[in-house]
């Protein structure tokens, strides 16, 4: 026991204190403490229950009660959000750290909220995509409360709206938990249209700088990835555009991997188990050789 107790003293002092490396960006500031996942978590599930009242939440909502509800949550959603944003202001902001404010996470949360009803047509639009590409979805109900597709648009739609407002981290937390969740890995850079779609979605991931563009439709297992970085001379890679453009009305099948700066021409198929690394034009079928097979004789 004494063992222990000497292990633990000797933990204590090796990492005890703001002098450890982790801990060399954060402002020392009382009171100030790192946006908590936990609330996160809440922010996204208000923001659900927002877009889809009654679907993600144990609510009773009907036609009288639904505007009072609605500005229940949404009072809940603004107080949480603008804390959250603030924390992640002052703490992860490249520059001018110390010169942001409650007044900034203010006046973000205030923007994010007014695109609340534009955040929710694209969604829609997003749930109109899967109904029609699925003929084993029997109604848009079924496709808003089972599908992954639709849980990582939602985190994904949001998670972006607030990266384009100029909130550091916070938009990473809520796709990186869709991940966690779905197998969806979307980063909130990335640019998608309208009528999107991902058939089951594990294993997908989809970039930072990747442009996606309307009724696009990904199978499980797609990646739209990087094929090579720029470095600095410091040797730290540089953020420039990396990732594939994919056009309108393109089908990418299951397991497909398409890397680097390459643009997918509008009403394309992308073949399953494809290797992709140069652009190809409108209008392309590009699948994998076939397969050929040898007669072989056994014996016994």
């Amino acid at each position: 026991m004494e063992h222990i107790e000497q292990i633990i003293k000797e933990n204590l002092e090796a990492l005890n204190g703001f002098e450890q490396p982790e801990y060399k960006y954060i402002p020392r500031k009382e009171g100030l403490s790192l946006p908590n996942v936990f609330i996160v978590k809440e922010i996204v599930s208000l923001i659900k229950d927002i877009f889809f009242p009654g679907f993600y939440s144990e609510a009773n909502i009907n036609t009288s009660s639904h505007e009072r509800y609605l500005g229940m949550q949404m009072e809940k959603l603004t107080f949480l959000l603008k804390e959250q944003i603030r924390n992640s202001l002052i703490i992860f902001s490249e520059q001018e750290r110390e010169t942001r404010t409650a007044a900034d996470a203010d006046e973000i949360a205030t923007s994010f909220l007014a695109k609340i009803p534009e955040l929710k047509r694209l969604l829609c639009t997003d749930v109109q995509a899967m109904f029609d590409n699925d003929p084993a979805a029997k109604s848009k109900g079924e496709v808003i409360i089972c599908y992954p597709s639709i849980q990582a648009m939602i985190h994904y739609r949001v998670a972006h709206e607030l990266l384009l407002l100029g909130v550091p981290v916070l938009p990473r937390i809520i796709t990186e938990l869709c991940h966690s969740l779905t197998g969806i890995d979307i980063h909130p850079g990335a640019q998608i249209g309208e009528y999107f779609s991902i058939d089951h979605g594990t294993g997908v991931v989809i970039g930072e700088t990747t442009i996606i563009g309307h009724h696009v439709h990904l199978y499980k297992g797609v990646t739209l990835g990087a094929k090579n970085f720029v470095f600095d001379e410091s040797g730290n890679p540089i953020n420039v555009p990396r990732h594939p453009i994919v056009e309108d009305n393109v089908v990418i099948y299951s397991n497909a991997t398409l890397l680097g700066r390459i643009t997918i021409g509008h009403d394309s198929i992308i073949g399953g188990n494809v290797w992709l690394v140069y652009s190809v034009p409108p209008h392309s079928r590009i699948t994998q050789q076939k397969a050929t097979f040898a007669e072989i004789e056994y014996t016994i």
